[in-house]
């Protein structure tokens, strides 16, 4: 066959096809009226619950890079505001002027960089301990009852910790017995298990075709195989829902270290941070000299502002990377298939 058939041939086709998805624009089933009302009112609720929810952290980070003159007279809301005074000795406000001081002054105080990299350290090994302590509770759970005949007995032992606790006393009793009051691991230790992401998880894994299970088996996999070379790779939905929920609840954690810690310098920055907004504790932070730069640029509400917003960046850098799994995992790990 020549090449002017086949060119031929090919803009034959070319243009049926083309006739085809014309036709079928024109056949469109068209939207109705209530339907376009009904999303126009749907996206424009959800717009603004995106801008009611990121209105605060907005608002700190322009009152951190504001001048402290500008934020006691109520000039700053969202964008930063500097200050200044002209050559005639008047006041002026320039809007959308970044102030760095309060930052430049922040690196000074070494108690927020303390407690910074004891939540990091905190949140590294306490999700990566939960995590591992939550995969390997889930799995047996998941099994078939014939498998594993005492399931429901660990389920309901499971369940029934979720609706009665012992308290804060026997806690604290239980907690400088074994040893880790005043320690770094009361911070992680007594919350690594979470009923609630054993469930979730559990149920994501029966949902799993058991012909997985019955082919492995017979190709002499174990169970620990099965777990990390089946289970685990098909369950990354579930899993970036769980390990998402267990970072942020360390990273904002703040009352353990309160009862169970008398040193400061073990305290994660969630601790930090509330004693010194909501106590208005400022003891903590490092005294206002005429030597640091930018004195008369900055206090300690900028101070704060700088340190909270700091506070919130590792958060804000990781929870993209998850997000993507956030919604399948929290539908399919809800629903028993």
């Amino acid at each position: 066959m020549s090449k002017e058939l086949i060119s031929s041939e090919i803009d034959k086709k070319n243009k049926i096809s083309k006739k085809f998805f014309k036709v079928n624009n024109n056949n469109r089933i068209k939207d109705s009226v209530s339907y376009r009302v009904f999303s126009f009112v749907n996206y424009t609720f959800l717009i603004l619950l995106a801008a009611l929810c990121l209105f605060p952290l907005l608002q700190v980070l322009a009152v951190s890079l504001s001048h402290d003159v500008a934020i006691k007279a109520g000039k700053v809301i969202l964008w930063p505001v500097d200050y200044a005074v002209n050559a005639n000795g008047e006041a002026v406000f320039y809007p959308m002027r970044f102030n760095i001081s309060a930052y430049k002054y922040m690196i000074s105080n070494t108690m927020f960089w303390t407690t910074f990299l004891n939540s990091i350290f905190r949140v590294v090994i306490g999700t990566s301990l939960s995590m591992f302590l939550v995969v390997i509770c889930s799995y047996p759970l998941s099994q078939d009852p014939k498998k594993f005949p005492m399931r429901m007995i660990y389920v309901w032992f499971f369940f029934f910790s979720t609706l009665f606790g012992g308290g804060l006393i026997p806690g604290f009793y239980i907690t400088y017995k074994v040893g880790f009051f005043n320690s770094i691991w009361v911070l992680i230790i007594p919350g690594c298990i979470h009923v609630w992401n054993i469930i979730l998880l559990l149920n994501f894994f029966r949902q799993l075709p058991k012909e997985l299970d019955e082919a492995a088996f017979m190709d002499g996999a174990g169970h620990w195989t099965i777990l990390f070379k089946i289970y685990l790779p098909t369950s990354l939905p579930a899993l970036a829902t769980i390990t998402l929920f267990t970072l942020v609840a360390y990273w904002n954690e703040w009352f353990t270290a309160i009862v169970f810690m008398n040193n400061k310098n073990l305290y994660p920055l969630a601790t930090y941070l509330q004693e010194i907004i909501v106590k208005n504790d400022a003891s903590t932070l490092p005294p206002l000299t005429r030597q640091t730069e930018g004195f008369d640029a900055i206090s300690t509400q900028n101070t704060i502002a700088a340190q909270i917003f700091i506070g919130a960046v590792p958060i804000l850098i990781i929870y993209p990377f998850l997000q993507k799994y956030f919604a399948k995992g929290i539908v399919l790990g809800s629903v028993k298939g």
